[in-house]
């Protein structure tokens, strides 16, 4: 019995210069044995043609380079944020576009609930679209004054809670004195809880005390099935606690025979020192697997645009907003920096503000000279508010960034008019300007931030529309081959992956996407709604309408 198979396809575009597209793409043990006409692939022996791809485009599996396995176990909790969105079942749940519509798909969710005493858990709430309407705990107290709730923000940034969750978090107490909780008029907390620091404490009594940051079993498998519906064969869990339970159950899950993507968690740099946190990445690393990919680390450096948390420089927020949070100290990061270098463990940073973007540049630069690491391809995640001579010293320190394009669609409008104002609305993550300076780039969609769909992603940073339909920034739009090639080859390597994945040649993995349309001939309007059938991952195939 032969051991190679021989796929054909209306076309297979490779994101290999060599050979940018061919028809045919032979398969052995899991690995590409080689991609290009069928007779110059039949001289490797015996195989098996399988046209069941021959009126479908395969690609490169989409490497997604930025999300959170989490959104899983988010799906077991109540949508309430803005836009419409799709389930890991197939599911459409409408968004909410008043406050008081969220409050009474929330009364209708604790209705369900049988035990008294269990959390109301909900997700994805979006307030600025609300006139950047503050939900605070009287809101939430509309619900239920006995059960209590906590509201995970769109951002992950912010999480909005009850007078009954303060409660059993002992905050309900006048003079709080912590930056992440805002007291009103009477003294007491408002209910919203900004940042790691002030949300951890809280989220055990509001059903998050996994879940701000980690899947859970079943979420992982929920995951999953959003990776194989929108062509995602390699994916990014770019801020897990990874304790020695969830790094059990992730090793197992993974590595049972359908499970359908490779993982590739980033440890959190929350609750360890910098010694320990690069010690426990080296420890993790010694466990990876072909599926679960470990050993690397994540640094938050501030918070979010849209949650008014992110470190802004002058002039600060366009609406006069004081200026945002610090989730990591300067010599907390320079500390990382320096020991991550020194004992080769590469390190991603979160930077929305560009004041946090600098303050990640001024502590790399003396890290690096101190610990020259060639090929280190540290990331900046998110990057948005960076300008040209940003980009410049990224490129100059041989740094990756991962932009955040769906920010284009999903709040562009309001950064316009509310957070930045119009010209660094239209700046916002510059891939053009990433290009253009060297800059090693690839793009996101921060899942469950916003929804997982690397073609999504790939129309955003082509098309920089707002959900107004309007078109932000035409200086910065990159072209579609650019696109996909940022949401393939480029962020797989930024994960130093790239000569595994990414694109469709001789020894590299068989992950492919597998696409209903060519997204290279669509108009590039449509490229968000060019069909996926599914995947290949390691030579096995999944059909995303036999998703159980």
């Amino acid at each position: 019995m032969t051991d190679t198979t021989i796929y054909t396809a209306r076309k297979i575009i490779t994101m290999n210069p060599n050979q940018p597209e061919v028809t045919h793409v032979a398969v052995r043990d899991g690995r590409i044995l080689g991609a290009g006409p069928l007779e110059k692939l039949a001289p490797w022996g015996e195989y098996v043609l399988d046209d069941r791809f021959a009126d479908k485009i395969l690609m490169p599996g989409f490497v997604e380079g930025h999300a959170h396995t989490m959104e899983g176990t988010l799906w077991r909790n109540t949508y309430v944020g803005w836009f419409d969105r799709t389930d890991p079942d197939g599911r459409v749940w409408s968004g909410l576009k008043t406050v008081d519509a969220v409050i009474e798909r929330l009364k209708e969710a604790e209705a369900e609930i049988a035990n008294p005493d269990a959390p109301l858990s909900g997700w994805s709430l979006d307030p600025i679209y609300m006139n950047n309407q503050r939900v605070t705990r009287h809101d939430l107290d509309r619900v239920t004054t006995t059960r209590p709730i906590g509201v995970l923000h769109a951002s992950g940034h912010i999480i909005n809670v009850n007078t009954r969750a303060l409660e059993l978090a002992g905050l309900m107490r006048p003079g709080v004195n912590h930056d992440g909780i805002p007291l009103g008029e009477d003294g007491f907390s408002t209910g919203e809880i900004f940042g790691m620091d002030a949300m951890t404490p809280i989220g055990p009594h509001v059903g998050f005390d996994r879940a701000m940051t980690d899947c859970d079993e079943q979420g992982l498998r929920d995951y999953a099935k959003l990776c194989v519906r929108t062509g995602v064969t390699t994916c990014t869990d770019l801020a897990a606690r990874l304790s020695d339970d969830s790094v059990a159950m992730m090793l197992r899950v993974t590595g049972e025979a359908d499970f359908p993507a490779c993982i590739v968690p980033l440890r959190i740099f929350f609750g360890m020192s910098a010694a320990e946190i690069v010690a426990y990445a080296q420890e993790l690393a010694r466990k990876s697997t072909d599926r679960l990919r470990l050993g690397r680390i994540k640094a938050v450096a501030d918070g979010s645009i849209q949650g008014f948390s992110a470190r802004m420089r002058w002039p600060g927020y366009h609406n006069g907003a004081p200026n945002g949070l610090w989730y990591t100290a300067p010599d907390q990061l320079s500390d990382l920096y320096h020991r991550a270098l020194a004992a080769g463990v590469q390190v991603h940073t979160h930077t929305n503000g560009d004041q946090a973007t600098q303050m990640a540049l001024d502590m790399l630069e003396p890290a690096l000279k101190a610990h020259p690491s060639p090929d280190h391809r540290y990331t900046l995640q998110h990057c948005q508010l960076a300008d040209a001579a940003q980009f410049r010293k990224i490129a100059a320190l041989d740094m990756c960034v991962n932009l955040f394009a769906n920010h284009h669609f999903y709040w562009g409008d309001e950064h316009y008019r509310l957070t930045v104002g119009p010209e660094r609305a239209e700046r916002m993550n510059a891939c053009r300007t990433a290009l253009e300076t060297g800059v090693p780039m690839t793009i996101h969609s921060d899942a469950p931030v916003t929804p997982l769909g690397p073609l999504f992603t790939a129309w955003c940073a082509v098309n920089r529309m707002t959900a107004s339909g309007r078109v932000q920034g035409e200086g910065e739009k990159i072209g579609v081959a650019e696109a996909l090639r940022a949401v393939t080859l480029g962020a797989a390597y930024t994960l130093h992956m790239d000569h595994e994945v990414g694109s469709i040649e001789v020894g590299k993995k068989a992950d492919f996407a597998v696409l209903e349309d060519d997204p290279t001939t669509v108009d590039p309007l449509a490229l968000k709604d060019v069909s996926v059938w599914g995947t290949v991952q390691g030579g096995r195939i999944f059909a995303a309408e036999n998703l159980a």
